[in-house]
């Protein structure tokens, strides 16, 4: 799951590099410019082309973020259109790996991550657990810059700086909306229909419609199979001021069924991630069976954590804990 935000950046530079790349090489300025779905209109009805939609982004994550700043920095007039704009609240994608950074630094995205803006840390290698014993594993660095390392934050801030970014340039917007459908016509995707933050229908049109949702989206059923299996559960929580025996490390314990991770969110905030729990069901949180769960199966486990920490995990618990 830590491997998220590097998963999607390599993805997006992937689609940009061949897909998109190749599709404005065959799309000369005039074609973009001349189809009434991607033109808006004034008052009075005239086309107004100089604020002319090329490109429509549904979601505005790690990828959506990132591919509307790239496509915009080439001169393109990017709409993006998120259901929440609010900062999230995900497990998933708070760890950086180098080659993510480095994928960032390609991209024109540097400082996303910085310690300054996000209070994020580096990461420079993991340790690993097993039976009482560890053993550590380095990135392999030794032929980059200093500040090429993994870096860790919460990944809620590195959304928002990266939407900042996007909407500093001046072609590229950021509306809340959600999208419901997408519109098509003779076979070829024109634009989207959504709801406007305030609730009121809305369409908008482009020449591309880029849709980088979540595997829960509405959109689903129009691209692919919306049937979503949900086969287990991480949990996930925050121990404050606590110290990891390595610092800057990912502490990785081989545990039983499924690993369990610790790493670095903030100077102030180590994640416990990794508390895998099969089936349909969550141990409930009101009725102490998370926490008899975490005890009993998790705990034992966890060789190398004191007993203080076994505490504060306990007592953080009701407030911390994340599905």
């Amino acid at each position: 799951m830590v491997e998220g935000v590097i998963a999607s950046l390599m993805w997006l530079l992937f689609l940009y590099n061949t897909l998109l790349t190749r599709f404005f090489k065959n799309t000369n300025a005039s074609m973009v410019l001349q189809g009434e779905y991607c033109l808006n209109k004034t008052r009075n009805g005239k086309v107004d082309r100089r604020n002319a939609t090329e490109v429509i982004v549904v979601g505005a994550g790690v990828a959506g973020s990132a591919l509307a700043y790239t496509l915009g920095k080439e001169g393109r007039r990017v709409r993006v259109i998120k259901r929440d704009l609010n900062q999230p609240d995900k497990i998933v994608g708070e760890l950086l790996q180098p080659e993510g950074y480095l994928k960032l630094l390609e991209l024109g995205l540097q400082g996303m991550q910085e310690p300054i803006l996000i209070d994020a840390q580096r990461v420079f290698s993991y340790v690993l657990y097993k039976n009482g014993k560890n053993t550590r594993l380095f990135y392999t660095l030794k032929h980059f810059q200093s500040d090429v390392a993994g870096r860790s934050f919460h990944n809620g801030c590195f959304i928002q700086r990266m939407r900042h970014k996007a909407v500093s340039l001046p072609n590229v917007s950021i509306e809340q909306g959600t999208v419901t459908s997408l519109i098509e016509e003779n076979g070829t995707i024109k634009g989207v229909q959504y709801k406007t933050k305030g609730g009121r229908e809305s369409k908008a049109y482009a020449l591309l419609t880029i849709v980088c949702d979540n595997s829960f989206s509405n959109l689903r059923r129009s691209l692919c199979d919306p049937k979503v299996d949900v086969l287990f559960y991480f949990v996930s929580l925050v121990l404050e001021n606590y110290e990891l025996p390595y610092a800057n490390h990912g502490h990785v314990i081989l545990a039983y069924p499924s690993a369990i991770l610790f790493y670095p969110i903030s100077s102030t905030e180590i994640r416990c991630l990794g508390c895998y729990i099969p089936g349909q069901k969550v141990p409930s949180l009101s009725n102490g069976e998370m926490a008899l769960y975490l005890k009993t199966v998790v705990a034992p486990q966890m060789l190398f954590i004191s007993i203080f920490t076994l505490i504060m995990m306990e007592n953080q618990l009701k407030e911390k804990i994340t599905y």
